[in-house]
């Protein structure tokens, strides 16, 4: 498929999560084979602002490409502001959070607030594609909640304003992420637009991305919840489109080793102490189902060194293994 004129390759995009989405694991994901990965959202004030932890939101390796930068805020010019500075890192797309149910960012009449406001959706789109010479899209959720379900006006409104593809979690802000995603409203938007529309929500195996293509005729999957700890759902669903094969579930030692790799990666980019801390919440969604997962997720919990890790690991693997 593509995205205006950038190809995406592959099967299933890696989703834009705060806190979890950054570099590192970006990079493992696109190593796993993730289509395109898009970064976590980024304050167009914060940018405005010139805050240092936006603009590390906004790095952008190699290894990533095609990569997107997420932003979000509720300003036309200030978006747009934000967009021409993302430039700077030289993401593929620019991606706009609309679905974003967090109360500190709908809140403020951010990320999911903005359903209440196509209008607004509509000019804050047209200012960012005019802003910038790379694709704009969009993220947006089924609606703000079951009395309001306006995705296909929004999805509507931001392709006639330039959005060069769509992406729809299919639960309203108010459902946060419970119960189960409505897949009809994927099919329902891609049914009302002529621009890609990637589905979002509830996809945790290669079967689940099959039936979702399926079921909503979308262009491309994305992958949110199902790859923490699991990077392995984007081989498995390549394998299983390409090949028509499952790649069996990684064993103990693999899903260990790969925890390490990651965590060694994040804290070479984040510092070992900032990283050990981010690395607990990774640590914990690689541990389950194992055994003794529920004592080993609460030592996770009190990492602090990356030595502290390989222990953990040590003995992961004694009890699991060596019985």
């Amino acid at each position: 498929m593509y995205i205006g004129n950038v190809e995406i390759k592959g099967y299933a995009a890696l989703a834009p999560m705060a806190g979890v989405a950054d570099r590192a694991f970006r990079e493992l994901c696109r190593d796993f084979g993730a289509a395109y990965v898009v970064t976590e959202m980024v304050s167009s004030k914060g940018v405005s602002y010139n805050s240092s932890k936006s603009t590390e939101l906004m790095e952008i390796s190699d290894k990533e490409r095609p990569a997107g930068v997420q932003i979000f805020g509720n300003e036309p010019e200030t978006m747009a502001q934000a967009a021409i500075t993302a430039m700077k890192f030289k993401p593929e797309i620019i991606d706009i959070n609309m679905g974003c149910p967090a109360p500190k960012v709908s809140g403020n009449g951010c990320g999911a607030a903005l359903m209440k406001n196509p209008k607004l959706c509509g000019e804050i789109v047209k200012a960012v594609s005019n802003a910038v010479n790379v694709p704009v899209t969009v993220k947006i959720r089924k609606g703000w909640d079951d009395n309001s379900v306006n995705a296909v006006e929004v999805a509507q409104i931001c392709e006639a304003n330039g959005a060069k593809a769509i992406t729809i979690h299919g639960r309203t802000r108010m459902q946060q992420y419970q119960p189960y995603a409505d897949w009809n409203i994927i099919r329902e938007v891609k049914q009302s637009v002529k621009i890609p529309v990637i589905g979002n929500g509830d996809i945790q195996t290669a079967e689940d991305a099959q039936r979702m293509y399926e079921e909503t005729n979308c262009d491309l999957v994305m992958i949110g919840r199902g790859a923490l700890g699991n990077p392995w759902i984007f081989m498995q669903i390549y394998s299983w489109f390409t090949e028509e094969r499952q790649i069996p579930t990684p064993s103990v030692a693999e899903k260990l080793w790969v925890m390490l790799r990651h965590i060694k990666t994040l804290c070479e980019y984040k510092g070992e102490e900032h990283g050990m801390r981010e690395a607990r919440k990774h640590a914990a969604w690689y541990l389950k189902g194992l055994k003794g997962a529920a004592k080993f997720r609460n030592e996770a919990g009190r990492l602090t060194t990356f030595k502290d890790l390989e222990t953990l690991a040590g003995e992961v693997y004694k009890m699991n293994i060596l019985g």
